[in-house]
């Protein structure tokens, strides 16, 4: 199933352009990707009643006209919240019913949104909505913790671990080191990472894909980066450039 994953360029949160009221995670931009024949990179966040939510942000503001926070409130009422400026007045998408909709057309790239002690609840929403799914799909996290969770659902789907040099937001030295070096590989044991463009010459990375195993890279936004990812890596997460030339998407043939 790798294979397939990594047979084609992957559109970073859908193939969204704002400009044109197509938003990221949502319908109509799953719908450009598919109608492009790219995979699509998606966002897991769990609502307060422990279900997963195509959604990137903790907080709802950035992307709807709703404060406050993802986790406070049911999948029901996530499901209707329009997002901001989508010119098709796309709601926010419960996992289900993105899987639905897409229903095998493309591969798909999950990234699950670290929930610190909810780590096992949004394991287990994203697990038990994709189970039964027909089409190619794989899970990725930042998280360690969150990869650990669905090897412990014995869950069947390929699983990769995200990264980047830099430590994440609120994290420690030592947290900043352990992701740095894939220390944690014993206990996520991934299939594959998906590793910053700029990030792709840490010594981890580059052992890492020596032994023939898998590397994709984000965000790929520009021909520069292009060039880096072509280098280092076997497959793009892009947005907004024509992920063969590098050119801007505006000037994609």
């Amino acid at each position: 199933m790798l294979k397939q994953i990594f047979a084609q360029p992957i559109a970073h949160r859908g193939l969204h352009d704002v400009k044109n009221g197509i938003i990221e995670n949502s319908k109509a931009a799953f719908t450009s990707a598919i109608a492009n024949r790219y995979a699509i990179e998606c966002d897991l966040q769990l609502t307060g009643d422990e279900q997963a939510i195509v959604f990137h942000d903790e907080k709802l503001s950035r992307l709807t006209e709703q404060k406050g926070m993802v986790a406070d409130i049911s999948m029901g009422q996530a499901c209707h919240i329009p997002l901001k400026n989508s010119a098709d007045e796309d709601r926010i998408m419960s996992f289900t019913q993105m899987l639905d909709y897409v229903d095998g057309r493309v591969p798909l790239v999950v990234e699950l949104k670290s929930q610190g002690q909810r780590n096992a609840a949004l394991a287990r929403a994203a697990h038990e909505a994709a189970k039964d799914y027909l089409g190619v799909l794989c899970f990725k996290s930042f998280d360690p913790d969150l990869i650990h969770q669905l090897h412990r659902l014995r869950d069947k789907w390929p699983k990769g671990i995200v990264l980047e040099r830099e430590t994440p937001h609120g994290g420690t030295a030592w947290t900043g080191f352990v992701l740095r070096h894939l220390l944690h590989l014993p206990l996520s044991r991934p299939d594959f990472l998906s590793c910053d463009a700029n990030s792709l010459d840490l010594p981890a990375v580059r052992a890492y894909r020596a032994t023939g195993r898998k590397v994709m890279s984000w965000t790929i936004n520009s021909a520069e980066r292009l060039e880096k990812a072509k280098a280092g890596a076997d497959q793009i997460v892009f947005e907004s450039i024509n992920p063969v030339t590098g050119a801007p998407a505006k000037a994609a043939a």
